[in-house]
C-alpha cells in the first residue's frame, strides 16, 4: 500500500467513523424529540440531574440517562457535576433554538424522525425493489405519512394565509380570493390547508383532491366538524384528470404541495391540471429546491439527506405500477420541461424566504 493510499484509507475510516456515530446521534435526537425531552431541556434555566429531569418529564431515570450519554458525548448536551459527583446536564440554548419545537421555521430538530420513521416502513421493501425493479406502495408508510402530513399541516398553519397567499402574482390573487374564485388543492391529503384557506376566504369555493379514500374521509369529518360550507372534497386517480369533462375548465386557481414529484405519471398529471384550469387561471406548485443534474447538487448543504428520503420513499412509490419514479430530487430544470409540456408556457421559479425546501412554480395557463 502507498503512502497516498494509507492516507486516504485512514481518512476515510475517520470519515465513516464520525458517519457511524452521527447516524446513531440522530436516531437518539429522534427519541428526545418524540419523547419531549429536549423540549423539557429547553425548559431548564439550571443544570439538572437526571433524576430531577424524570421527574419533570414524568419518563423513566434509567432510559433518560441513558439517553443523555448519547447527548453529552455527541456534544448536544453539557455535564457538569455537583460538589458530590453527581452528574448534571443542561441543553444549551444556542442548540434549543434549532432542535426544539419553539424554534419555529428553524427547526431541525423535528427532521431527526425521518430516517427512523423510513427505516421501520420499507428497508425491507427497497431492498427487495434493488432486486425486481418493483415499486413501493403508499400502504408501507403509515407512520411515515402521518408524519409528513403533520409536517406540512404545521408549515401551512405557520405560513399559507400570512405569508404564502399573499406573495403570489405580486399580490394580486388574495385580493380575487377575498372576492370569491374557485380554488382546488391537488394531493390534499386530510384537507387542512384548504380549511385555511376557505375560513380566510368564505366567498370563493374550494375544491381538494386526493386518491385516499381514508384521508378524503377524514377531511369530510373534520370540515363538518368546523362547520366549514364552501369547501368539498372528490377521491381522484389526478393521472386520470386530463379525462375528466366534469373539471375542464374549472378552476381559476390550482395549488399542489410536495405533491407531483411522488406521482406514477406525473406529466399527465400537471396535463390534468392545465385541463382543470380556466384559461389564464393560476397554478402554484410547491416542491422542492434542488436541480435535475446529480453534479449540479454536489453543493447543496441537504443533498445526501434528500437524495435518502427520495430513496427510501418518493423514488420507489412513484414507480408502483410502472410509473415514472421521477424521486424528491427530480429539480426544477426537469419540472419546468414537464411543465411547459403539459401546456403552461409562463412559468417562474421562485425562492421561498419562509420554506427553504422548496421552490414554488408559479405558473399561468
Amino acid at each position: 500500500m502507498t503512502n497516498k493510499s494509507a492516507a486516504g484509507q485512514d481518512s476515510f475510516s475517520e470519515r465513516m467513523i464520525k458517519i457511524l456515530n452521527y447516524g446513531a446521534l440522530n436516531l437518539a435526537l429522534a427519541i428526545g424529540y418524540r419523547t419531549g425531552l429536549l423540549d423539557a431541556m429547553d425548559l431548564l434555566e439550571l443544570p439538572q440531574t437526571a433524576e430531577s429531569i424524570s421527574q419533570e418529564t414524568g419518563l423513566n431515570p434509567r432510559y433518560i440517562e441513558e439517553w443523555l450519554a448519547v447527548m453529552v458525548t455527541g456534544e448536544i448536551v453539557e455535564l457538569s457535576r455537583t460538589p458530590e459527583g453527581e452528574n448534571l446536564y443542561y441543553l444549551p440554548q444556542h442548540c434549543g433554538d434549532l432542535i426544539t419545537r419553539r424554534a419555529g421555521n428553524a427547526n431541525l430538530g423535528v427532521y431527526t424522525q425521518e430516517m427512523p420513521l423510513l427505516t421501520v416502513s420499507a428497508m425491507e421493501a427497497v431492498i427487495r425493489g434493488f432486486k425486481t425493479g418493483a415499486g413501493v406502495a403508499y400502504d408501507n408508510y403509515p407512520k411515515f405519512q402521518e408524519f409528513m402530513s403533520q409536517l406540512a399541516d404545521a408549515k401551512h398553519v405557520q405560513i399559507l394565509i400570512d405569508r404564502f397567499l399573499p406573495a403570489v402574482d405580486d399580490g394580486r390573487l388574495v385580493g380575487r380570493m377575498q372576492a370569491g374564485i374557485r380554488v382546488c388543492d391537488l394531493g390534499c391529503a386530510e384537507g387542512v390547508a384548504l380549511m385555511l384557506m376557505a375560513k380566510a376566504f368564505p366567498r370563493s369555493r374550494f375544491v381538494g383532491i386526493d386518491i385516499s379514500n381514508d384521508a378524503i374521509a377524514k377531511a369530510q369529518r373534520e370540515t363538518r366538524r368546523q362547520q366549514i360550507h364552501n369547501l368539498d372534497f372528490m377521491v381522484r386517480d389526478a393521472a386520470f384528470l386530463p379525462d375528466s369533462l366534469e373539471l375542464k375548465e374549472s378552476f381559476e386557481y390550482v395549488t399542489a404541495f410536495d405533491a407531483i414529484h411522488d406521482q406514477t405519471r406525473p406529466l399527465d398529471v400537471l396535463r390534468g391540471i392545465y385541463h382543470m384550469l380556466v384559461p389564464n387561471g393560476l397554478f402554484s406548485m410547491v416542491d422542492i429546491a434542488a436541480r435535475s443534474k446529480l453534479a449540479d447538487n454536489l453543493d447543496h448543504s441537504m443533498a445526501p439527506f434528500l437524495y435518502t428520503v427520495s430513496l427510501m420513499h418518493c423514488m420507489p412509490v412513484g414507480l408502483v405500477d410502472g410509473g415514472a419514479g421521477l424521486g424528491m430530487m427530480w429539480g426544477r430544470e426537469t419540472a419546468v420541461e414537464m411543465l411547459t409540456e403539459a401546456g403552461f408556457q409562463k412559468i417562474q421559479v421562485l425562492e421561498m424566504p419562509d420554506d427553504p425546501f422548496n421552490f414554488h412554480f408559479f405558473c399561468r395557463k
